[in-house]
């Protein structure tokens, strides 16, 4: 699969000393395949069991995302992944302008009404 994700071996060198090991169960799949998966299913916004076989079993990568998530072991990757090969430039991150609400009493919606019934060919 030419166009999948599939993790650098910096990165996966990078990570591999926090994953678990000896866990019990059956035979464990390449971590490295399913962590492609998880982050191919993340950055795709796929559902989990349409994800490519190519990284294994889709109720593999779901429960091993599920697993490690509630271990805090994503966490633990990411801020390894931060230190090591990431910097952010903050001159390119921009904040968007939210509007203040209304003052009490003034309508958001021209002609009155909530501006949801209007959404619903309501008027």
């Amino acid at each position: 699969m030419a166009n999948g994700f599939w993790l650098s071996d910096s990165a996966w060198v990078a990570i591999e000393p926090l994953l678990p090991k000896n866990q019990p169960g059956a035979r464990r799949v390449d971590d490295r395949r399913v962590i492609s998966g998880i982050v191919h299913v993340l950055k795709s916004g796929c559902r989990w069991k349409k994800c490519p076989s190519v990284y294994g079993p889709p109720t593999t990568i779901y429960n091993r995302f599920n697993r490690w998530s509630w271990r805090g072991l994503w966490g633990r990757i990411f801020a390894e992944l931060v230190t090591e090969y990431l910097s952010i430039d903050s001159t390119a991150v921009r904040v968007h302008p939210i509007q203040p609400p209304p003052p009490p009493g003034i309508n958001a919606v021209p002609g009155g009404g909530s501006p949801f019934s209007r959404s619903r060919g309501k008027s």
